[in-house]
C-alpha cells in the first residue's frame, strides 16, 4: 500500500517552506541610476532579512541607521563619502551583515566618537571586508556581543592623540571575535575597554601612534597570531585577569618610553611562544603576579624584560634571551619570581656532564642596568670596560640585586 502525504501534512510542508524563503528575504539592488539610488531609502523600503545589494559607485551619505535585521553587500567595493559630516553607518539591530563597502571622510569631533561603523547593543553581528579610509573612529562596538570583526583594513592618517580615534574599539562588547584585520595610522589600533571573552587573532597593528592594542579591565580574553610593528608602545594590558597571549609578534616598537609590552595590574595569565625583536623594552611589567612565560623569543631589544616591581610569583621557562642590551632588569632586592631553563645567549659557562644545561647558575640582572634604571644618562657608558668590571664584581658577590635572582639550570641551546 502506497502512502501519501495527508493534506494537513503537505499544507504545513508548505508553509515551512514559504517561511524559509520569507526568512532568507530578497535582494533590493542599489545604484545611482536603480529605483533604489540611495543606501538610506534602501534600508527604509527593505523588510527584515532583506539583502541590500550595493552597486559599485560613490554614495554621499552619512548617518545610515540600520534598525533591522538586513545585510549590506557591496558589490566591487561601492564608496561612502561621509563628507566628514558626522558617523557614517550606526547599526542599532541584531542579525546585521556589513560586507564589501569602501568607507571614507568620518567626521572628525572633540566631543562625539563618530565612526565609519558604530554597532550598538546589537547582537549576531558580522562586519566583513571593509576598507576604512579618512576616519576618526573606525569601527566602534558598543554593549554589542556575540559578533565578528574580519578581514577589515582600517588606514587612518593620525598625527597627535587629542584629535585622532582608535581603529576598532570595543567597549562592554563580550563574545566578540577580531581576525585577520589590517590597523595602521590611527590612535590605537585596536582597543578594548570593559570586554570579556574576546578573541582577537591573525591582525596586523602597525604605526600606531599610541598602541598597537590597548585594553582595560577586560578579562578572559586571547590574543593569538597577531602582529604589532612600530607602533608608539606594541601593546598595553592593564587591570585584568586571565589573558591568554600566544604567538604573537612585537617588533620594532621603539622610543624613550616605548616597550613590545606593558603589563599593569595583570593577574593569572599566559604569555606563551610570542617574539619582541627589536623593542626599546620587550616587556614592561609592574604589579602582575601569576603569570607563566613561555616559550618567548626576546631577540635584540634594549631591555628583553624590566621588572619595575610588586611583581610575585611568576614563572620565567624556556624563553630564548638573544643578543638584549639587558636581559632582566629589577629595581627590588626581594625576587619572589622563578626563572629556570631559559637560553641566554651571554652565558658563558660549561655542561661538562652534557645533559644540555649549564653546569654554573645564570645571574641575568646587570649592576649596570641598576645603576641605569637610577641614572638614565649612564646608559653612554654601555659595553664600555668599566660597566663590565662592576657586572662581574655584583654576578660574584651581589649586594644590590637578588641574590636569588638566578637562573639555576640554563640551557645550553635555544629552545624551539
Amino acid at each position: 500500500m502506497k502512502h501519501t502525504l495527508s493534506y494537513s501534512k503537505l499544507l504545513f510542508f508548505l508553509i515551512l517552506i514559504g517561511g524559509g524563503q520569507f526568512l532568507m528575504g530578497r535582494t533590493i539592488t542599489i545604484c545611482p541610476t536603480c529605483d533604489v539610488s540611495s543606501i538610506k531609502q534602501g534600508i527604509a523600503s527593505a523588510m527584515e532579512y532583506d539583502t541590500l545589494l550595493i552597486k559599485k559607485g560613490t554614495y554621499n551619505e552619512y548617518n545610515i541607521v540600520i534598525d533591522k535585521p538586513l545585510t549590506l553587500l557591496g558589490e566591487d567595493y561601492p564608496v561612502i563619502d561621509g563628507e566628514d559630516m558626522g558617523e557614517i553607518i550606526t547599526i542599532v539591530s541584531d542579525n546585521v551583515t556589513v560586507e564589501g563597502l569602501f568607507i571614507i571622510n568620518v567626521g572628525t569631533s572633540y566631543t562625539t566618537d563618530y565612526a565609519a561603523v558604530r554597532v550598538v547593543k546589537s547582537e549576531n553581528f558580522l562586519i566583513k571586508h571593509l576598507v576604512l579610509e579618512k576616519l576618526f573612529f573606525g569601527i566602534y562596538l558598543e554593549k554589542a556581543n556575540n559578533g565578528k570583526v574580519y578581514h577589515n583594513k582600517i588606514i587612518g592618517d593620525a598625527v597627535d592623540e587629542y584629535n585622532s580615534g582608535n581603529g576598532i574599539q570595543l567597549w562592554y562588547s563580550h563574545h566578540v571575535e577580531v581576525d585577520r584585520n589590517i590597523v595602521q595610522g590611527t590612535r590605537d589600533g585596536i582597543y578594548l575597554e570593559f570586554s570579556d571573552q574576546v578573541t582577537i587573532n591573525n591582525n596586523i597593528s602597525s604605526d600606531n601612534i599610541r598602541y598597537g592594542l590597548h585594553f582595560m579591565f577586560s578579562n578572559d580574553d586571547t590574543y593569538t597570531n597577531n602582529t604589532f610593528e612600530n607602533n608608539g608602545a606594541g601593546v598595553a594590558v592593564m587591570f585584568s585577569k586571565n589573558i591568554r597571549m600566544r604567538n604573537n609578534t612585537f617588533r620594532k616598537n621603539w622610543g624613550t618610553a616605548s616597550f613590545g609590552m606593558l603589563l599593569k595590574e595583570i593577574n593569572d595569565a599566559e604569555i606563551v611562544g610570542n617574539t619582541f625583536e627589536e623593542n626599546t623594552i620587550g616587556i614592561n611589567i609592574e604589579g602582575s603576579n601569576r603569570i607563566d612565560y613561555t616559550r618567548n623569543d626576546f631577540i635584540n631589544n634594549g631591555w628583553a624584560i624590566k621588572v619595575r616591581g610588586a611583581c610575585y610569583t611568576n614563572t620565567f621557562k624556556n624563553n630564548n634571551f638573544l643578543y638584549n642590551s639587558f636581559d632582566i632588569s629589577y629595581n627590588s632586592k626581594v625576587n619572589d619570581n622563578i626563572f629556570k631553563e631559559n637560553y641566554w645567549s651571554s652565558y658563558t659557562g660549561y655542561d661538562l656532564d652534557k645533559n644540555g644545561i649549564g653546569d654554573a647558575p645564570y645571574r641575568p640582572v646587570k649592576l649596570f642596568s641598576y645603576i641605569v634604571n637610577r641614572t638614565p644618562e649612564t646608559i653612554v657608558l654601555l659595553r664600555s670596560l668599566f660597566m663590565d668590571i662592576i657586572d662581574f664584581s655584583e654576578k660574584v658577590s651581589p649586594v644590590f640585586t637578588p641574590d636569588n635572582l638566578m637562573d639555576s639550570s640554563p640551557l645550553m641551546q635555544k629552545t624551539e
